[in-house]
């Protein structure tokens, strides 16, 4: 009779459900991209989830975490994770659907601002491309914050493949466009190998500021001016400054009117021209600097974080796919990252002795901001493995930007005399080969 009570009670016991520590994060994906199915947000989620915790795009490391945690066969999960990014026809089932990369863009970017604390009402889009080896050239739209590149609107081409360059960046910008309160100040930057006077405009006419670097090759005419001349005349030496109102560009077809803003850095090789619709007044060369973090994105992409280089996909449209993967992946950690490193308490060295080491570095301390020693990527990350640590749901953060640079400040270290002379040669070889590349196409 005993026997019989137990067996009747193990049969009526029912399992305890583990709970689902990633109920918030499927939240906020699914409110961010309302308009893809359910099958496509919950495989978005589990991309990013994987990403972020095992910090790497690899779809096997992927699915092996994810099936410890889902409870689920490792093939299954691999099977599921690689029918998110294949085409339509690629898929099996009846009610087959292929995820538009494009669609998610203004979406991404919409989430973006909606986590954006504080009140801080200005924001960076870095505009850069990145190649794969002799494979891939990922042109990309990055929101820059705090040391980061966050991908919003991407191009996949292949790297040899020819053509301009100028429809695929002008339908990433059509996609963004909207998704930014107007109220907003926002900034467009770009380096000298991207500066193209139908870009400058076509930034203005979305209601955002250019912000592109030229080369020192190039003639202007401040205004009250009748003659063009080299811009390079304003700062001849290191040290040198010069800001205005200028009608750039000699030819008719290129010619410009616009704000220049010119300095030239003690530690710098070459001075910064950048041209804006700014003001003088209400512009600072400084802000170029920002344009620096989308190669710290790249980074994170590659080498520094998710070893996308080590990807062997063959196909532009899944390679879009993963990206957006990545892209969510890398708000989720830096919304946490940089929610972590406001919370750092301040350093107080004042408080020390005045024979520490830490009082004397601040008696000789330079203008330039502290270094940061951890991404905010890879501080979220941490955020997110010390929460599954101590058996806590996934949290979600807020992006909360740092201000602005207000002075340029000198390179921590300056390139040698023989490292100057390695670059020069460099760039009189690349000018040989294109004169002669010129040539050879003028003869044909």
């Amino acid at each position: 009779m005993m026997m019989e009570t137990t067996k009747s009670h193990q049969k009526a016991r029912k399992p305890v459900s583990s709970p689902d520590r990633l109920s918030s994060w499927k939240r906020e994906v699914s409110t961010a991209f309302a308009h893809l199915s359910k099958a496509q947000v919950l495989g978005l989620v589990y991309w990013s989830v994987g990403i972020a915790l095992t910090g790497s795009g690899g779809i096997s490391q992927i699915s092996a975490l994810l099936a410890q945690l889902l409870k689920q066969k490792e093939g299954t999960v691999f099977q599921r994770l690689r029918e998110w990014y294949l085409e339509a026809e690629q898929k099996k089932g009846d009610h087959r659907r292929e995820l538009d990369v494009t669609s998610c863009f203004g979406p991404l970017l919409g989430w973006i601002i909606r986590l954006w604390a504080g009140n801080e009402r200005r924001i960076a889009l870095a505009l850069d491309a990145t190649t794969l080896g002799d494979r891939w050239t990922v042109l990309a739209v990055c929101v820059v914050i705090r040391g980061c590149g966050i991908p919003v609107a991407w191009k996949v081409i292949g790297a040899h493949a020819k053509g301009s360059w100028r429809p695929y960046w002008e339908g990433l910008l059509e996609h963004l466009q909207g998704r930014i309160p107007t109220d907003w100040q926002v900034l467009v930057l770009a380096d000298r190998g991207l500066y193209a006077r139908w870009l400058f405009e076509a930034i203005v006419e979305k209601g955002w500021h250019p912000f592109l670097r030229i080369n020192l090759g190039v003639k202007a005419r401040a205004a009250g001016e009748s003659d063009f001349d080299w811009i390079s005349r304003w700062v001849p030496t290191p040290g040198t400054g010069w800001q205005g109102v200028v009608e750039c560009f000699v030819g008719k077809k290129s010619r410009l009117a616009c704000t220049l803003l010119m300095q030239w850095q003690e530690g710098y090789e070459h001075p910064w021209a950048i041209l804006t619709d700014l003001a003088p007044d209400a512009a600072n060369v400084a802000w170029y600097g920002l344009r620096s973090w989308v190669e710290c994105g790249f980074k994170d992409f590659k080498r520094g974080g998710f070893g996308w280089h080590h990807e062997k996909m063959q196909d532009a449209g899944r390679v879009e796919r993963l990206w957006l993967a990545m892209a969510v992946a890398m708000v989720w950690m830096v919304s946490l990252g940089t929610q972590a490193e406001s919370q750092l308490p301040a350093a107080c060295p004042e408080h020390l002795p005045e024979q520490h080491i830490a009082r004397k570095r601040m008696k000789q301390a330079s203008p330039r901001p502290p270094v940061r020693r951890l991404s905010c990527a890879q501080r979220g990350r941490l955020v997110l493995l010390a929460a599954l640590l101590q058996a806590q749901d996934l949290p979600v953060g807020r992006l909360l930007p740092e201000n602005w640079p207000e002075t340029l400040v000198s390179p921590k270290k300056t390139a040698s005399p023989c490292k100057l002379r390695q670059r020069e040669k460099q760039r009189e070889r690349k000018r040989r080969q294109k004169k002669a590349a010129r040539r050879r196409k003028a003869a044909a």
